[in-house]
């Protein structure tokens, strides 16, 4: 197999937020107790080229960029780890022990990165030390996890201090009552996560125990950044801000006291000048305009920084001025991005790593990818089944990427065989169902306020799917009442009934978008909806081992590629193909947008922009360019016309 030359991509530099770095007392924080085993990074089946920039002070930076504090304690680097054999061992936590292994947090359980590199984490313990700063003492000390995959309980010196439940998303634990100022405190974590083990039907994405092709290697544990910050009694704990094309600032300041209502001050800066300055109530909506904003876009991100002050606690955020919603231009119904046509195209991004599993080496590893997607052209990212750190989003934001957000999907394409030897598909049962509306609002409530985020998708390809009754009109109907800013995906693919604002096709290789033709294994295209090619591509081309996942049952799947191109000069040729296909589809019918597979390769695909290990890009720079050009060109020649909003 020929070794394929890599093209080397000029970056575009991202335009930078002000954020507060925090005090300098981080590296203080962390006082590990000797383990047996030391923490030392595990070659993985392959690599990047940030895996050994790692090191043992991960993810610095301050890791939730909307509702910053200045006072915090990054809590990441080496802790200790112990497997655990059942649930009942959360009865009994190991207090004061030595758990016997160094690992890396946060990192996957059966990542390189995390030093252990195993399978089947179902339960497992964590444990480290903190000491809180002196100048903190009389305030609210509150422990915050970025995510942990997938139930948590926090013990802090002894006590349980709080729990969590969900894989993808941050919660903050206050452990006030439980911190012996000036002392070392013992924070000790169990974490159970079942993934598609025995019968339990959670959002998983495309994580397994059984890895093959398009189903890949779990994450287990506290897999992103862990922090302290200080906050007075009464202090914010979410921050709700969306600002419109017309200059309304929408917010909603929530706080711990809930039931109250305290005074909060928003101030709106540009480039350090105060723009506009207006009082509120906390836990209530209100709203102020700002005169002539500068709009966010793909073709001009601009963000303004926010400061809200609530009594003695003040925090940092941004904004960016757009409106997204939908109309009818010459006669089709179309997403609209400041009351303009805005033809979304992207690639279904499904943020694996080979080194870290679910959580890129570094941010700068991340920020690489959607900087090579803007290079391109592309200006939209499908979040395929998975939700990021706050920074990928931010990134997004900053770089001016429109974001297409799935809900992970819960245990997708499986079955269990009955007692009378029939198969039966795995789908919720009602308390399962519950949990993930539950989710689903999580994942709404803590991302809502990013410009960057244009459309929320409740299920992909039926995955987790009941289709008894329709669940996605209720569920999409809630999304709506909870951000009524964006547009809801309902069915990316598949089993689509006629719920929310797309109608949106997949087929592989070659596109069927707001086309009169379809195929069995997807749906007509509805005009009464947005005509959206969720998925198509999926081109293969297979590289030299240096650039695969070195997994043998992986290696075998590469065969199981929709379409493989024997060389790089065919794939590009293969691909211009199906974007020509594309153009000429939105020059003739009611396409709207395209999601392209993939960014890069996972696992034992081989059908990315560039391989698993990012080293190789197989795109020709100049034809992808001029062909996504083409596509915007096509589309604004079908938008030049009058238009009504819905």
């Amino acid at each position: 197999m020929q070794l394929l030359r890599s093209i080397v991509f000029s970056l575009l530099a991202a335009t930078s937020v002000a954020v507060p770095r925090g005090d300098d007392s981080r590296h203080q924080a962390i006082q590990p107790r000797s383990a047996n085993a030391k923490y030392a990074l595990k070659e993985p089946p392959l690599t990047t080229p940030w895996t050994d920039k790692v090191g043992t002070d991960p993810w610095p930076e301050y890791p939730r960029p909307q509702m910053q504090r200045s006072q915090w304690q990054n809590l990441n680097g080496i802790w200790q780890y112990r497997n655990a054999s059942s649930l009942a061992e959360a009865q009994n936590p190991p207090f004061g022990q030595d758990l016997g292994q160094e690992v890396l947090i946060p990192s996957c359980l059966e990542s390189g990165i995390s030093g252990i590199q195993g399978n089947y984490h179902l339960y497992s313990w964590f444990s480290n030390s903190f000491k809180v700063p002196a100048n903190w003492n009389g305030q609210q000390i509150l422990l915050n996890f970025g995510a942990v995959d997938y139930e948590a309980t926090v013990f802090v010196n002894g006590k349980q201090a709080g729990f969590n439940r969900g894989g993808y998303f941050r919660f903050t634990v206050d452990v006030t009552q439980f911190v012996k100022p000036g002392q070392q405190n013992e924070l000790l974590v169990f974490v159970h996560d079942p993934t598609d083990s025995e019968d339990y039907v959670i959002p998983i994405g495309k994580q397994t125990h059984h890895p093959s092709h398009i189903f890949y290697t779990p994450c287990s544990g506290i897999w992103q950044t862990v922090w302290l910050e200080a906050a007075p009694a009464n202090y914010i704990t979410q921050l709700d801000l969306d600002a419109n094309m017309n200059g309304q600032v929408n917010v909603t300041v929530h706080t711990s006291a809930a039931n109250t209502t305290t005074n909060v001050q928003v101030i709106v800066h540009d480039n350090g000048d105060v723009v506009a300055t207006h009082r509120g109530p906390s836990n209530q909506p209100f709203q102020f305009n700002v005169e002539s904003p500068k709009l966010w876009s793909p073709d001009s991100p601009k963000l303004y920084n926010v400061t809200v002050k609530m009594g003695k606690d003040q925090v940092q955020s941004y904004t960016g001025f757009r409106t997204i919603s939908k109309g009818t231009v010459n006669g089709v119904v179309r997403p609209l991005l400041n009351g303009e046509f805005i033809f979304m195209f992207g690639t279904l991004d499904q943020g694996f790593w080979p080194d870290g599993i679910y959580l890129p080496p570094t941010k700068e590893a991340m920020v690489y990818d959607l900087k090579m997607l803007k290079n391109l052209g592309f200006n939209t990212v499908r979040k395929h089944i998975k939700v990021e750190p706050q920074l990928f989003y931010q990134a997004c934001d900053e770089l001016g990427l429109l974001v297409i957000q799935d809900m992970p999907s819960l245990r997708p394409l499986q079955s269990r065989r009955l007692s009378d030897c029939t198969t039966q598909t795995i789908l919720p049962d009602a308390a399962q169902q519950v949990e993930f509306g539950r989710q689903l609002e999580v994942l709404v409530n803590q991302h809502k306020s990013f410009p960057s985020i244009a459309t929320w998708v409740v299920y992909n390809e039926g995955w987790g799917q009941i289709t008894s009754y329709y669940p996605e009109f209720e569920l999409t109907d809630r999304v709506k009442q909870l951000d009524p800013t964006r547009l809801v995906d309902s069915t990316t693919g598949w089993f689509d009934h006629g719920a929310g604002d797309f109608s949106d096709n997949h087929h592989y290789a070659n596109p069927q978008c707001g086309s009169p033709f379809y195929s069995t294994d997807s749906s007509p295209y509805d005009d009464t909806r947005i005509g959206l090619q969720g998925e198509f591509g999926g081109l293969g081309n297979n590289v030299s081992i240096e650039h695969l996942w070195n997994v043998q049952a992986a290696i075998n799947t590469i065969n199981q590629t929709y379409e493989l191109d024997q060389t790089i000069e065919i794939w590009n040729y293969r691909s211009h193909i199906m974007l020509a296909e594309l153009e000429d589809q939105v020059k003739r019918f009611s396409c709207s947008g395209g999601i392209w597979t993939q960014t890069t390769d996972v696992e034992g695909e081989v059908n990315g922009l560039m391989t698993y290990d990012r080293r190789l890009a197989r795109v020709d720079e100049a034809q992808w360019k001029a062909d996504i050009q083409a596509l915007y060109d096509a589309a604004a020649a079908r938008g030049n016309a009058t238009m009504s909003t819905h």
